[in-house]
């Protein structure tokens, strides 16, 4: 019964992960830290694992849904590869400092979320102020007509292959410490950094940490630090869920994945922190 619990935490964490381009880590780690009350590092480990599922199954749709950027997932997964490499190395020596590792996820949490989260909220007020309701309608005919012709063309993230290649390594350090797959910052990165439009943010960024996942599942294996049966349901779980996910990233408004995302991660962050001083939420 237990590890049918599990499978069906995966499925709305893989529905999260799809949509996001997260591959349901965000869900799965609070569920599996709070909610089943699993030490830190297990927890990380155990969540990673279980992401290389959701990740190959996400990258698959995005990849037929033509939201990947082949080169840039290419370049910034190989270089996060490193990344992971030298983040699992610290993470074997921060394992036995639990809060510590609490600590960290929920900053690497906070600022891509306040942003995400506000922006998402103030886009749709912005436009309902500014025009009439008339207006406000044809500004929406006009963005979606822009918005379907701009997908049709983005095949490519802006910014250089160095500027790529380092993005990849330090967000694969923090992926081989916190066992996030790198979707919790690579989304927001594709998206503030190197400019680019949010559902090929999405799609690259499910593409890209593949790599990620897998090596850090692999040094995570060896530190002992992974529960296999539980990351073998919760991604069998999230594999279903990824599908429905990805699917649905093309019929949701691009303000409402921000929002969305931003909820989601403000209150991760925010329960990871409280927890370091001893609160619970």
């Amino acid at each position: 019964m237990q590890y049918l619990i599990y499978f069906l935490v995966g499925i709305p964490a893989g529905i999260i992960g799809g949509l996001l381009g997260t591959g349901g880590c965000v869900l799965m780690m609070p569920v599996v830290r709070f909610g089943f009350h699993y030490a830190p590092a297990i927890a990380v480990g155990t969540t990673l694992s279980a992401v290389v599922f959701t990740a190959a199954s996400g990258a698959y749709q995005h990849f037929k849904m033509k939201n990947v950027d082949s080169g840039t997932a290419s370049i910034v997964g190989y270089s996060g590869v490193l990344g992971v490499i030298l983040g699992s190395i610290v993470f074997g020596y921060l394992e036995r400092y639990g809060s510590l590792i609490d600590l960290i996820v929920g900053l690497a949490f906070i600022l891509p979320a306040v942003r995400m989260l506000y922006e998402g909220l103030m886009a749709i007020p912005r436009k309902a102020k500014a025009a009439g309701p008339e207006a406000l309608l044809r500004v929406q005919e006009a963005g979606k007509e822009a918005g379907t012709s701009s997908t049709r063309a983005a095949v490519q993230l802006p910014g250089s292959p160095l500027a790529k290649s380092v993005l990849g390594s330090v967000i694969g350090f923090l992926t081989g410490i916190i066992g996030l797959g790198g979707g919790y910052a690579l989304v927001p990165s594709f998206i503030y950094i190197l400019k680019g439009p949010m559902k090929l943010a999405i799609g690259t960024s499910m593409a890209s940490f593949i790599w990620m996942a897998l090596v850090g599942a692999i040094f995570k294996l060896y530190q002992h630090v992974v529960d296999i049966p539980t990351a073998i349901c919760l991604g069998i779980g999230a594999v279903i869920g990824a599908l429905y996910g990805a699917k649905l990233v093309a019929r949701v408004k691009t303000a409402t994945l921000k929002a969305l995302f931003g909820v989601i991660f403000v209150y991760v962050a925010l329960k990871y922190i409280l927890i370091y001083f001893g609160v619970a939420i």
